[in-house]
């Protein structure tokens, strides 16, 4: 009989729970469509400033080749600069360079409002930008958007520098199906327990491109700049939407070389190597990590074959550019920038390397998680750290969402998510 009563207790509580996660996940939903509802109307336009960088960050004497020196020494480096966030392609880690450059400069960026972007997944509009009044002059935008080139043109100087990054499509694929699987219905129903190869045997099978958030299941980078990610790869516009973003964005770096990435970066901004210090930010560990077999990879290339295109086209005209850099120039820089990259880990990192979640040990280095698991890891800071190095130091370890509390973003509604997530123990 104790048993049974007991039984009978436990699932009252279960089923309480589960209602009280529903009524959690649909208010959740609610909040989140009323948040990113955009009223519709024609303010009058004017044009935007040329910039409107403090003086002070205009100038910087250093020696160089990049092409915007001219016949002096005085090199100008460039801080109007739009960096398009895709996702699962180490932009977090970029995002951190961007933000200690802003600061460092006293740059204005634009931020989203509630949240930390600019209502993803719907096309970005200017009125997304926090306070945005028109004929306002902002430096430098880099959260997550759904690209939309014109009302982007709208609010950021005329000669901005525009800035993307790539993946490889299948490591692409993989990390995002396993980051955003729980938020995506379409997968819930995934026999098995290795459920992105079961997926890539016959993805036509689970995958329904109106189902909710499914956008993240098949060409994800292509539907990120804005374009229609369900095309067939055969389909004229899509040769024309890489045309149209070749000719919008003025380097699109590659993940898989982010190191060479950053030297064009400097070179053709005429930024300083301190300016791309960085540590790894929001990797997984290794454990969670699904590796995909030559067949499996395959598949998902196949599936995901717009973002291949894209990616062939950019990690082509990206190794022109290193040649065009030089090759032996290029291998010098980026073995400078390991070493200063090693020089902080020591002065910075506890252990000199990263650690799952759990260990930890301030919560403002607690990286954004992946709903039910903590897979993503962090880092702590070195104890007893130079005074000289103290607030570099924390700056390059704070995760995105702390960073962007720091630089006073309202991130009310992120927040509000966070703390539903942990109500109801996901």
């Amino acid at each position: 009989m104790f048993f049974v009563t007991m039984l009978q207790e436990w699932r009252w509580q279960l089923m309480f729970k589960c209602a009280t996660a529903v009524c959690f996940l649909v208010s959740m939903i609610l909040l989140y469509c009323l948040s990113t509802v955009q009223i519709n109307f024609s303010p009058p336009e004017f044009p935007v400033p040329l910039s409107c960088a403090p003086q002070s960050s205009q100038h910087s004497t250093q020696s160089t080749t990049n092409v915007l020196q001219q016949d002096s020494n005085i090199c100008v480096p460039k801080v109007d600069i739009m960096f398009m966030k895709t996702h699962k392609t180490g932009s977090s880690t970029f995002l951190n360079i961007l933000f200690r450059f802003g600061e460092k400069h006293k740059l204005k960026f634009a931020f989203p409002n509630s949240q930390n972007d600019f209502s993803y997944p719907s096309p970005f509009q200017r009125t997304h930008v926090h306070g945005y009044k028109t004929g306002m002059c902002f430096n430098i935008m880099c959260n997550h958007m759904r690209f939309n080139a014109a009302e982007v043109a709208k609010v950021l100087p005329r000669d901005t520098f525009y800035i993307t990054i790539l993946r490889d499509p299948a490591e692409l694929f993989e990390s995002s199906f396993h980051y955003f699987s729980r938020i995506i219905p379409l997968t819930w129903r995934i026999p098995g327990e290795h459920k992105v190869a079961e997926f890539l045997r016959n993805p036509n099978l689970y995958f329904s491109s109106d189902g909710f958030n499914s956008f993240y299941l098949k060409n994800l980078l292509f539907f990120d700049f804005g374009q229609d990610n369900t095309l067939d790869p055969d389909d004229p516009r899509v040769e024309k939407s890489i045309r149209l973003i070749a000719e919008r964005f003025h380097l699109v770096m590659i993940m898989e070389h982010f190191e060479e990435s950053l030297i064009l970066l400097k070179d053709t901004l005429c930024w300083e190597m301190d300016d791309l210090l960085f540590f790894k930010l929001n990797s997984r560990k290794q454990s969670t990590v699904s590796k995909l077999s030559p067949e499996l990879r395959a598949k998902a290339l196949q599936w995901n074959s717009i973002d291949w295109r894209l990616y062939k086209h950019f990690n082509l005209t990206f190794w022109e550019r290193v040649e065009a850099y030089g090759r032996d120039r290029m291998t010098k820089d980026v073995a400078e920038l390991r070493r200063r990259n090693a020089e902080m880990v020591k002065i910075c990192i506890e252990g000199g390397h990263s650690v799952e979640a759990g260990n930890i040990h301030e919560e403002a280095m607690q990286p954004w998680q992946p709903i039910g698991e903590k897979s993503i890891m962090g880092y702590n800071l070195n104890k007893n750290v130079d005074k000289a190095y103290q607030e570099l130091c924390r700056k390059m370890l704070t995760p995105e969402i702390q960073y962007l509390t720091d630089l006073g973003v309202n991130l009310w509604l992120t927040k509000l998510w966070g703390h539903v997530r942990n109500i109801i123990d996901w």
